[in-house]
């Protein structure tokens, strides 16, 4: 039997725990300290289950996942399609896995289609062009010490492969309700969000987050401005009416008009931080990134891992262009490195 949510108890204790009528919130575990654990959501559809998101292939969390199937009497052989979010590891491989197994059906939204393939067929590392960013960032340094990030090496075992079926902005029909899929591109290219009007819940992924800010623009391509589309998806779905909050990372809430309200502000002032650092003489991305505090503990950009630091840097650079965009400060290239200065 299912179990109601806790309430004195960490959200990614694992479980399946009740969100809504007949649909159940299941959270597996992680291999890092940053994100314990990704929420998927099982919907009880008739006799069979449609899946928000599948988790990370991992031995345990596949056996997590079993465990908390078994609660609502099913197993992953019930499953009938999975509805992704997002490429992310987190999010796709262990869909994969479960296909290959029962030849259940994978969608993914349709502005996933470059990374897939890169991601599917990498000819050379399939975060070259993020690498190569960080270099024109001034960030060699960062580059020099990663060594195959956790992404890679799940790359290399060949655990991404092309859903079944590309998502464009329609309505899902399931047996016992409607999901409207909605593109939020930002987080990543080609981030969807599924919207169940009917009955007030919002399956957000990555793009909505109750506790902490979503990553810009983390994957295998790069593409201009992931910071303004990010905003700009953010206020598309305020337009939307105020609705259960089903995110992949952290506890559901009632609402997420004012999440949003939040996350916005927050950008808000991270670029007026990031134009005062340019304006108080940093230059690079890198230099930026230096002169801002990371993370809620407000810690320096030396303090984070070294992959954090690779997506600190980016989204740095992702607040300078917007910036630039904005006319607030000058961008320009020179010998190979992004420079960024104030107006005169």
């Amino acid at each position: 039997m299912s179990m109601p949510e806790p309430v004195d108890k960490s959200w990614d204790e694992p479980g399946c725990f009740e969100v809504a009528p007949n649909v159940y919130r299941i959270p597996l575990p992680l291999p890092h300290d940053g994100l314990r654990a990704v929420n998927v959501y099982a919907i009880v559809d008739g006799d069979r289950l449609v899946m928000i998101d599948s988790g990370q292939q991992l031995s345990v969390a596949r056996s997590t996942f079993e465990e908390a199937l078994k609660t609502l009497g099913a197993s992953l052989g019930d499953i009938s399609q999975f509805l992704i979010t997002h490429i992310h590891r987190d999010h796709y491989t262990q869909a994969v896995a479960v296909r290959r197994e029962f030849a259940t059906a994978i969608a993914l939204g349709v502005g996933e289609q470059e990374s897939i393939g890169r991601a599917a067929h990498p000819r050379e590392s399939p975060l070259r062009d993020q690498l190569d960013e960080l270099e024109r960032c001034g960030a060699g340094e960062i580059v020099a010490s990663m060594g195959p990030s956790p992404a890679e090496e799940d790359i290399a075992g060949s655990l991404y492969e092309e859903p079944d079926r590309w998502l464009v902005e329609e309505t899902i029909e399931l047996t016992t309700r409607s999901l409207r899929v909605i593109s939020t591109p930002g987080h990543t290219r080609g981030h969807i969000v599924f919207f169940d009007e009917l009955n007030r819940m919002l399956f957000a992924g990555d793009h909505v987050l109750p506790h902490i800010t979503p990553s810009i623009g983390f994957e295998p391509t790069v593409y201009p401005d992931p910071l303004g589309s990010y905003l700009g998806s953010l206020r598309r779905v305020r337009l939307l009416p105020d609705s259960q909050l089903l995110p992949a990372h952290g506890t559901p809430t009632a609402g997420f008009h004012g999440r949003v309200d939040e996350l916005l502000a927050h950008h808000d002032t991270r670029l007026g931080a990031t134009e005062t650092a340019v304006i108080e003489g940093a230059s690079t991305p890198f230099e930026v990134a230096e002169v801002l505090r990371w993370t809620r503990r407000q810690r320096r950009l030396a303090e984070l891992d070294v992959f954090n630091q690779m997506l600190a840097v980016m989204e740095t650079k992702f607040h300078l262009e917007l910036l630039a965009a904005q006319g607030r400060v000058e961008q320009s290239l020179r010998e190979g490195l992004y420079h960024f200065e104030a107006l005169q």
